[in-house]
């Protein structure tokens, strides 16, 4: 059984495949990234590649016969979830990423579960009991072990920092909008209206702040940008969302926090970036946050099997 004010979660096959994907796919998405931002103006490189998702997200769109219209009156929420959702987040993190390494960028873009559950706590009084206390628990110490041999170097990009931790905490307040959202419209809709208004705004960024060092896209941010339009905005993004609107806020968050632990592995593996101890121990920790969440699916199971 449940503790009192945690529900079950049960997550159904496909869920849980998109959840497998989306944390491959994310995960060796920081590298990736990393490589295109070194290469190209960061703006830039995340204009391109949402610019190339677009007909891949349409693609989608039209193959399952969605529908596109938001009536008027719907503008107004649609936009708040795009800003809280999408916007600040590609924003802010794109722009530090150029001074983080992959891993470390991962590691505080992923502290959003934490702030997920500040957000709960403080707009609609949710109390963490049970598993989800100790999911989140796992997760805030896995991160900091995650962070233990990162604090010198981020001491000298500030700026980077912050921009990462603004990025996941706006996230994490999205997540719990997200759910909440009473929008009728399909979840995919959404995405794509929230994702058309994105690469506008990143679009005129920039063009304001880059356009001086536009020019041929170098080999490896050609890759990069392939990479992110296919995997990221024509899956990863519109699955994350997916999940995020048919889940709990907590469970949609730990269900992710293999990823940051992918993004530094990934991250020694391609560009160098040393690994410890405290990387081992954290990756336990982790799955004990993913564990928090997928366990009660799993006696939720049961139960409707007896």
């Amino acid at each position: 059984m449940s503790a009192p004010g945690t529900p079950a979660v049960a997550f159904d096959r496909r869920q849980l495949v998109l959840l497998a994907l989306l944390t491959l796919v994310w995960g060796l998405n920081w590298p990736v990234m990393k490589l295109g931002v070194s290469t190209y103006p960061p703006l830039s490189f995340r204009a391109l590649s949402m610019w190339l998702g677009l007909p891949v997200l349409w693609a989608a769109l039209r193959w399952q016969r969605l529908p596109l219209a938001v009536p008027r009156a719907h503008w107004p929420a649609l936009a708040r979830l795009t800003l809280t959702n999408m916007l600040v987040w590609h924003v802010a993190m794109i722009l530090a990423l150029p001074t983080l390494s992959s891993g470390r960028a991962a590691i505080l873009g992923y502290t959003m579960p934490v702030f997920a559950a500040l957000w709960g706590l403080a707009l609609y009084g949710e109390r963490l009991r049970g598993r989800q206390a100790w999911g989140v628990a796992a997760a805030g110490l896995g991160v900091t072990l995650l962070l233990w041999h990162e604090l010198g170097r981020m001491a000298g990009s500030p700026a980077g920092v912050g921009g990462m931790l603004l990025a996941a905490v706006v996230w994490a307040l999205g997540t719990q909008q997200l759910r909440r959202t009473t929008l009728p419209e399909p979840t995919l809709t959404l995405v794509w209206w929230m994702s058309v208004a994105t690469t506008l705004a990143m679009s005129a960024l920039a063009w304001a702040l880059e356009r001086g060092r536009w020019g041929p896209v170098p080999p490896a941010a050609v890759g990069a940008i392939v990479y992110n339009a296919v995997l990221i905005f024509g899956f990863a993004q519109p699955a994350w969302l997916l999940l995020a609107r048919a889940l709990p806020p907590m469970a949609s968050s730990l269900s992710v926090m293999m990823i940051p632990v992918l993004g530094v592995v990934s991250g020694a593996l391609w560009l160098g970036e040393r690994l410890h101890w405290q990387d081992a121990a954290a990756l336990l920790l982790m799955g004990v946050a993913i564990g928090s969440v997928l366990w009660p699916a799993r006696a939720a199971a049961a139960q409707r099997g007896a």
